[in-house]
């Protein structure tokens, strides 16, 4: 195992980055290397192969993706997802990977603390006011939750495309302070520098209420941006991309690290309890319920 070893204007298009930069420093402006809101419409330069090019890492940065609704038939080889399939075919998947409940709360409640804590609706914080430990209160001011559509930080309640059962973040109360300041839009600017990165797409970029197309899309704009950060190009960035649940069937995850070869396929059966047991390793973290007797990941996609 590895864990310890639109166009540019002619103008633009001529202008120095040397000079640009020095105009910015001038004004007292930072300049950033990645920044998830950034909306200058350039793309981000993702690697040209994310995965199978170290032998061995420390991986000190996890990002979760999760999407919804879908089984792994609906979307791994589906025409509709052609970001999603290549990213698959560059990196690794996990063919037997399954959901832990039904509806969306419990699993997101799982993948967070490593049970359902009994949960079987999608009520908002208000009914399940969780005092457990969780992967946000392990890594303490080193997480990051990004919504897309939140209206406010740590938003507690629904409004329009956002839905908070999709922010677990907001349910632990042990937390709440935190999720104050770290649980925010995904429209803020921010990097990849925390621990544990837990991303949610609003309800219809994840899938939930638009087409497989339109998730699709907007993971091939926002998951180069990762794949570009510092973090990522010196090797200590991992990334899972998964969905919540699809009622009872199996569900895509795909692996997105230096380590992971190119092309893996992994049939050994996991579940979300695996994916935070993974998690919580790699970031030095003791299991969390039933992560402790999940399978971790680590050896069979090479982390």
């Amino acid at each position: 195992m590895s864990r310890r070893s639109g166009r540019a204007s002619p103008l633009a298009a001529r202008r120095s980055p040397v000079l640009t930069n020095k105009l910015l420093s001038s004004f007292g402006i930072a300049v950033a290397a990645i920044a998830v809101g950034a909306t200058s419409g350039h793309a981000a330069h993702e690697p040209t192969r994310p995965c199978g090019t170290k032998s061995s890492t420390a991986y000190t940065h996890v990002v979760v993706i999760v999407m919804e609704n879908h089984s792994y038939s609906e979307i791994i080889g589906s025409s509709d997802a052609p970001y999603i399939n290549r990213l698959a075919k560059q990196c690794g998947l996990a063919t037997n990977y399954y959901a832990i409940s039904h509806p969306s709360l419990p699993n997101y409640i799982a993948l967070t603390s490593g049970a359902t804590a009994g949960i079987s609706d999608d009520g908002p914080p208000a009914s399940h006011r969780l005092t457990n430990n969780s992967i946000f209160s392990q890594t303490r001011s080193s997480w990051r939750s990004y919504e897309e559509s939140m209206p406010s930080n740590c938003d507690l309640t629904n409004a329009s495309s956002y839905a908070v059962k999709h922010n677990p973040a907001a349910y632990y109360t042990n937390v709440r302070r935190a999720c104050s300041k770290q649980d925010v839009s995904l429209a803020s600017p921010s990097s990849f520098s925390a621990s544990y990165t837990f991303v949610t797409p609003n309800l219809c970029n994840d899938m939930h209420d638009c087409s497989v197309s339109t998730g699709d899309r907007w993971l091939k704009n926002f998951i180069p941006k990762a794949l570009a950060s510092p973090q990522f190009r010196d090797g200590s960035l991992v990334l899972f991309l998964t969905w919540d649940e699809d009622g009872g069937t199996n569900v895509p995850l795909v692996v997105v690290g230096p380590t992971v070869p190119a092309g893996l396929r992994v049939s050994t059966k996991l579940t979300h309890y695996a994916l935070l047991r993974t998690a919580e390793e790699l970031l030095g973290k003791r299991c969390l319920a039933h992560a402790c007797t999940a399978r971790t990941l680590r050896g069979v996609f090479h982390l």
